[in-house]
C-alpha cells in the first residue's frame, strides 16, 4: 500500500475546493521540477523526495497537460510573462535538472509527441564529448546536447561540479557560475543566461541568497530556479524562480493541484521551519 500523503491530502482535498470556491483565477505560472525520467527504483523514503519518474507516469503527466490545453515556456519566458501580466493560467514551464541521458532516451520523445519544450540544466563538469556519469548514472554528451537544441531544447548552467554552494568560497561559487555557462555557450554557440540552483535552496539564508544573486548577475544571468516549492509570480526573484518538484508519483488528481497553486502552501510552511531552524543556530 502507498504510504499516507499528508501534503496531497491537504492539497487536493483542502487547498484545491477552496481556490475553486472562491474562483481563485491563477496569477502565476507552474515550473516543473523532473530529474530523471528511467524505471529505475528511487529509495527516497518518502514520495516527496523521489526524483524518478517511470516513462509511463512521463506520458501520463505530459498527456494531461496536452489534453487541458497548457503550452510550455522556458523560465525566461515565463519571468517577461508573469512581469508584464500576460499570464492565463495555462503557462507552464518543464525543467530537468542534472542532464541524464535517459531525457534524450526518455523524455524528448514524449515532449515531441505533445508539442512541448524543455529546459534542462547541466553539470557541465559530467557533460562530455564522451559519456560521462553523476551519480553513478550516465548523462547526455555534448553532441547530444547539440542534437537536443536544434530539436527545441534549451540549456541552462547547473554548475560545474554541483557542489554545496553555500558551503564553498565566493571566488570558487563565481568560478562554477562562470566556468559552466562559459562550456555551454562555447558548445552550442548560444548563449546561457539561465541558472538552476543544485540541491535544498537555503531561501532564509538572506547574507547567503545577496551574495550568490549579485555574483549571477556578474556574470550573465537573468533568471534562475530553485527548489523552494510554489509557482512563480510577478513578485518571485527572477533569479530564483519556486519550482514544483514531479515525480512518479503524482498522480492527476495531485498534478491538476500543484498546477493551480494548491501546493504553494507546502513552500509556505517550509519557510516558517527553515526561519525557526535558523533562528536556534
Amino acid at each position: 500500500m502507498a504510504p499516507f500523503r499528508f501534503d496531497r491530502a491537504i492539497s487536493v482535498g483542502l487547498v484545491q475546493p477552496l481556490l475553486i470556491l472562491f474562483r481563485q483565477q491563477p496569477r502565476s505560472i507552474p515550473i516543473l521540477m523532473y530529474h530523471s525520467v528511467a524505471d529505475v527504483v528511487d529509495i527516497a523514503p518518502h514520495p516527496y523526495y523521489r526524483t524518478a519518474t517511470s516513462p509511463a507516469a512521463f506520458q501520463a503527466q505530459m498527456k494531461f497537460l496536452h489534453e487541458n490545453g497548457y503550452v510550455a515556456c522556458t523560465p525566461a519566458d515565463a519571468v517577461a510573462q508573469l512581469q508584464s501580466g500576460e499570464v492565463n493560467g495555462k503557462q507552464v514551464s518543464i525543467t530537468f535538472d542534472d542532464g541524464y541521458r535517459d531525457f534524450i532516451e526518455c523524455a524528448q520523445p514524449v515532449l515531441e509527441r505533445f508539442g512541448f519544450t524543455a529546459t534542462v540544466y547541466l553539470p557541465t563538469a559530467f557533460i562530455g564529448d564522451e559519456r560521462r556519469f553523476f551519480k553513478g548514472r550516465p548523462c547526455l554528451t555534448w553532441p547530444e546536447v547539440r542534437q537536443l537544441q536544434q530539436r527545441g531544447v534549451s540549456f541552462g548552467s547547473h554548475t560545474a561540479t554541483h557542489p554545496q554552494l553555500r558551503e564553498i568560497p565566493a571566488g570558487t561559487i563565481r568560478a562554477e557560475l562562470v566556468d559552466s555557462k562559459k562550456a555551454i555557450e562555447d558548445q552550442t554557440g548560444r548563449s546561457v543566461t539561465s541558472f538552476a540552483y543544485p540541491y535544498a535552496f537555503p531561501e532564509t539564508d538572506r547574507s547567503f541568497k545577496a551574495t550568490l544573486r549579485e555574483l549571477l548577475v556578474q556574470a550573465g544571468y537573468t533568471s534562475g530556479v530553485c527548489t523552494t516549492v510554489a509557482c512563480a509570480t510577478a513578485a518571485s526573484d527572477p533569479l530564483f524562480l519556486p519550482r514544483l518538484p514531479v515525480n512518479n508519483d503524482d498522480d492527476q488528481a495531485l498534478l491538476r493541484a500543484k498546477l493551480r497553486g494548491a501546493y504553494d502552501w507546502l513552500g509556505s510552511i517550509q519557510k516558517v521551519i527553515k526561519s525557526a531552524k535558523r533562528t536556534l543556530e
